[in-house]
């Protein structure tokens, strides 16, 4: 699985101790989040800053999601910090399908997001032009919530749409993954865990051991 790591749980001070210190244990994907204070109750991070890190570790891919509304907004601009995957919540927009193609036209990977309270089916319509679908085991919006009860069941159906559906795309999960549901997450098949407090930020030994200690134990694929 891919270690795609949530910068967000870096206390803003320690941002560029704490990158190197993802880099140097073997991360190769950060995970932003862009929070508008419309569509989630919060405000995080400016286009600026992806590509401001975007330039300073071009060999990490930036892994952006967008928790905003009118996400059509902000497809340009991403492409022009650099923006690798752009995953979006499918409720914030009544043109999941053209959003989806806009990205595409712009050179990167779309994504679609599943919220805790959506039925897993409802993304069978896009199932075949996705490159990434973001489970969230958590309500959108602050780190460091607890990991929802049943997220890893809708894991075991979205893998099994998947399959079903003759379909590629990556699975992701964001929220409260602990190394135990790491391992479970494995066994399904999932792809991608978004690295949190709960599995790399807040360790005892640091960012840069549990980093490493991932990679040991659950690997990572190019993409």
């Amino acid at each position: 699985m891919i270690n795609t790591a949530s910068i967000v749980n870096i206390p803003y001070l320690q941002l560029r101790e704490g990158l190197n210190e993802l880099v140097e244990g073997g991360t190769r994907f950060f995970h932003m989040d862009l929070m508008d204070g419309h569509y989630v109750p919060n405000l995080c991070y400016p286009l600026d800053l992806v590509r401001e890190i975007k330039a300073a570790y071009p060999q990490v891919t930036a892994d952006v999601h967008m928790m905003v509304t009118n996400p059509m907004d902000y497809i340009d601009r991403l492409k022009t910090a650099g923006a690798d995957y752009v995953s979006f919540h499918t409720d914030s927009t009544s043109f999941v399908r053209r959003t989806i193609d806009t990205i595409h036209r712009a050179g990167m990977k779309a994504g679609i997001v599943i919220n805790p309270s959506q039925p897993v089916d409802h993304i069978l319509p896009y199932a075949k032009y996705v490159d990434m679908v973001l489970v969230m085991a958590v309500e959108p919006g602050f780190p460091g919530q607890p990991f929802l009860e049943g997220t890893m069941e809708r894991l075991e159906e979205l893998a099994d749409l998947r399959e079903k559906c003759g379909s590629h795309f990556l699975i992701s999960v964001d929220g409260g993954v602990d190394r135990e549901r790491c391992a479970s997450c494995q066994k399904l098949g999932i792809d991608m865990i978004v690295g949190t407090r709960h599995n790399i930020f807040h360790q005892p030994d640091g960012i840069r051991e549990a980093c490493r200690r991932f990679e040991a134990e659950f690997g990572a694929g190019e993409q």
